[in-house]
């Protein structure tokens, strides 16, 4: 196993007089008719890396579904859908009213492509004022919309290669041979935090990077990427600045999943399976 790295102060103590709303209240727009587990799999991790709060956004088909899957703990926002049962672009003005409640949103885990869906991610992505983390379809609404990033602050992508080629217009290939270099360009250009995730995730910002070094081959599986999303949703809604905040979410992802493949082995884990030992991972940590 890696080297512990020491989690930050500030996540490991608590005031007496704490309550939820001090550990951030995140929005988290995802989930499709096709996809709904990847929405349950965010608010999960999310709340099991410290959340106070987490509100799922979703399809109203899907609101009855999820509610039977998902932690007691979440809550849900039924929001307009399309006939496909993906969010509808007609569901902005009530993401937008709701966002006058929450800390920060995370947006893209199963969203589909579907045309009004990624308009609709791209409006939100453009209007909201909130700090944000994009992962997953919510990437790929922005590919040939690089602009939006430009007129942003506190942004955090999350592509994987295939995604960041898509971004770049360009090919994997291309991406997986200068893997630093294009995620410190694409941090520097658009001013903003990048996780290029992969073998030895990489973490940049405009002036720093880092290498992760844990994690295992046993992670290429479904749903790894939206446990991702959801730990690092939560470390940023905990007031971690965002390259912090993307640096200790990748470690602890990684470490969870390293924790998994001794359990489960590498071939038999499952996404579920580092949700379950976030807790672990956390402790070993502190």
């Amino acid at each position: 196993m890696s080297k512990i790295m020491r989690l930050p102060a500030r996540l490991l103590y608590r005031k007496a007089d704490s309550h939820k709303g001090d550990f951030g209240h995140i929005l988290i727009l995802a989930g499709s008719a096709k996809f709904s587990g990847a929405a349950v799999l965010s608010a999960e991790a999310a709340m099991c890396t410290g959340a106070g709060l987490v509100t799922l956004g979703i399809p109203a088909s899907l609101n009855t579904a999820i509610i039977r899957i998902k932690p007691k703990e979440v809550m849900t926002l039924p929001l307009p859908e399309t006939r496909e049962g993906t969010l509808s672009a007609l569901a902005y003005a009530r993401i937008k009213e709701f966002t006058g409640h929450t800390d920060i949103v995370l947006i893209g885990p199963g969203l589909s492509q579907h045309r009004s869906t990624q308009g609709l991610a791209r409006k939100v992505i453009k209007s909201i004022d909130l700090p944000m983390i994009i992962d997953a379809d919510g990437l790929n609404a922005l590919s040939g919309h690089l602009g939006i990033l430009k007129k942003k602050n506190n942004l955090i992508l999350t592509p994987h290669p295939g995604e960041m080629a898509r971004l770049l217009n360009t090919r994997i290939e291309t991406v997986q041979k200068s893997r630093n270099t294009i995620a410190k360009q694409f941090a520097s250009r658009y001013n903003l935090t990048i996780i290029l995730k992969g073998h030895h995730s990489i973490v940049a910002d405009r002036k720093n990077s880092y290498i992760n070094k844990t994690g295992n081959p046993g992670m290429s599986t479904a749903g790894s990427g939206d446990v991702l999303a959801g730990m690092l949703a939560a470390l940023s809604a905990q007031g971690l600045d965002d390259f912090t905040a993307a640096k200790y979410a990748v470690y602890l992802h990684g470490l969870a999943g390293d924790l998994a493949a001794r359990a489960k082995t590498q071939m038999a884990m499952i996404a579920s399976d580092i949700i379950a030992e976030i807790p672990r991972a956390i402790k070993l940590s502190s």
